[in-house]
């Protein structure tokens, strides 16, 4: 441990969300003799980039997630609260918990993440669920498995309504689209073909909504056009330059057109946390706190953002990615300044993001990867995408469960995870999902509501 010996006070780091980001910058401060107070909503750290196999029943949650207190249990100065931030004073340096609580900082890591955006139409949450939580990823998956059954069950009684029970509507078309409706279609295409004694592929439409002119707008162009003939390959119906007007009830309205779906999942967007209100300082467009060189918030003394929460540049002033390398880059950055500004090292030269890579997975043994001049896709991307993804897992336990679970999956097609849970009163589950009986696709004559998609999507 590093630090200057003179019986002065400890310094107090505080760091909001165990993200990559939180937990990168609580290691590194780990080095040095700083105490560090870690605030999380969560007992857990979740690894998102793969929650959307949780919602479709590949991998359970106990998974993709670890406790947060075991993961630092060897940094003796590092003390872990479960609870939330309410308010930030900067001029007295107080952070002010839900429970009431008060923290004292010399510095301050805010990595909070980031949430859903509706792009102001905050009302489509209710019909459109996005997947940010373990919470969001098992209503998705309960959503999903009861559709099929339900499907199973009015299989004579209604053709409408079994036709929106297995219709399945994804929107945006980023890599957590991409890779949520390959996955849908693989679980509903073939898992429940073999469980399920009336439904088959030919009776389940998938439908991938996105604003823009091709999938994955980050990759080049090549890896773009060869995730959308892997989708298609699954049976996955891609509209591409197609804007959602409404999400209601009813279903969804895309280009004036209602398309009856029991299941719509929203993968189009992204908003940070209320970190920007918290400090009174001017957000971006996405709400995201603006930073310097050194993750610093201008006229907020020892406050840093980093993750989701930041709007940070990289090299010739290109934005630094919401993925989770970035936000581990950026965390140890952050820390390494704060030991520098409490005498514990050299000021490090200003971040810069090194970007090692895009990975997006489509379905069992289809991938696209990007390094650089190298790009390929295929089975090979799939084993690397698989391997790295095991990599940055937390806890040797999941790294070996997620790595045999889909060994498991690719040899059987089987997904082990289709509980379904939450469902109350034996009344309550025989209840259509968010629909009564409405009438079917046809066209809409209604203006738009509210502003169009972007296709924006948070990549890992």
């Amino acid at each position: 441990m590093h630090g200057p010996n003179d019986g002065r006070r400890v310094p107090h780091v505080v760091i909001v969300g165990a993200g990559f980001g939180g937990l990168a910058a609580t290691k590194e401060l780990a080095r040095y003799d700083v105490n560090v107070t870690l605030v999380d909503r969560q007992n857990h750290h979740l690894f998102q980039p793969l929650l959307y196999q949780v919602a479709t029943a590949g991998l359970s949650p106990a998974d993709v997630a670890a406790p947060i207190r075991s993961i630092v249990k060897g940094q003796k100065r590092t003390r872990v609260l479960l609870d939330r931030v309410d308010g930030v004073d900067h001029e007295r340096k107080v952070v002010s918990l839900a429970s009431g609580a008060r923290l004292t900082y010399d510095s301050l890591v805010l990595a909070t993440g980031a949430t859903h955006s509706y792009f102001g139409n905050e009302g489509w949450a209710k019909y459109a669920p996005g997947i940010k939580t373990i919470d969001d990823a098992l209503h998705v998956r309960r959503q999903i498995l009861l559709a099929l059954e339900r499907a199973e069950t009015n299989r004579q009684e209604d053709v409408e309504e079994r036709a929106e029970f297995l219709t399945f509507v994804i929107i945006g078309g980023g890599p957590t689209g991409v890779e949520m409706a390959g996955a849908v279609a693989e679980l509903t295409r073939h898992a429940a073909e073999m469980d399920f004694h009336y439904i088959t592929r030919r009776c389940v439409r998938i439908i991938l909504i996105e604003a823009g002119q091709r999938l994955l707008s980050t990759f080049p162009e090549k890896l773009s056009e060869a995730a959308k003939r892997s989708l298609e390959k699954l049976g996955v119906e891609v509209r591409l330059g197609s804007r959602v007007a409404q999400i209601d009830e009813s279903g969804v309205v895309v280009d004036g057109v209602l398309i009856r779906s029991a299941t719509i999942i929203w993968a189009a967007g992204v908003k940070a946390s209320p970190a920007a209100r918290w400090l009174e300082v001017e957000p971006d467009r996405a709400g995201r706190v603006i930073v310097d060189g050194n993750l610093q918030i201008a006229g907020r003394d020892g406050v840093y953002a980093i993750g989701d929460t930041a709007a940070a540049t990289g090299a010739a002033g290109k934005p630094v990615p919401g993925i989770a390398p970035a936000a581990k880059q950026q965390g140890i950055h952050a820390a390494r300044h704060i030991a520098a500004e409490l005498g514990y090292r050299r000021l490090p030269a200003p971040f810069r993001y090194r970007h090692f890579g895009s990975l997006a997975t489509i379905g069992r043994k289809r991938a696209v990867v990007e390094f650089g001049w190298v790009r390929f896709s295929g089975l090979a991307a799939w084993i690397l995408w698989s391997t790295a993804h095991i990599y940055f897992l937390v806890g040797f336990r999941n790294r070996l469960v997620v790595g045999a679970n889909w060994f498991w999956n690719y040899i059987t097609f089987d997904r082990g995870a289709r509980l379904i849970t939450g469902l109350g009163a034996e009344a309550d589950q025989m209840q259509p999902i968010h629909r009564a009986r409405y009438r079917a696709e046809g066209e809409v004559n209604a203006a738009p509501v509210g502003s169009s998609i972007t296709g924006r999507v948070a990549a890992h």
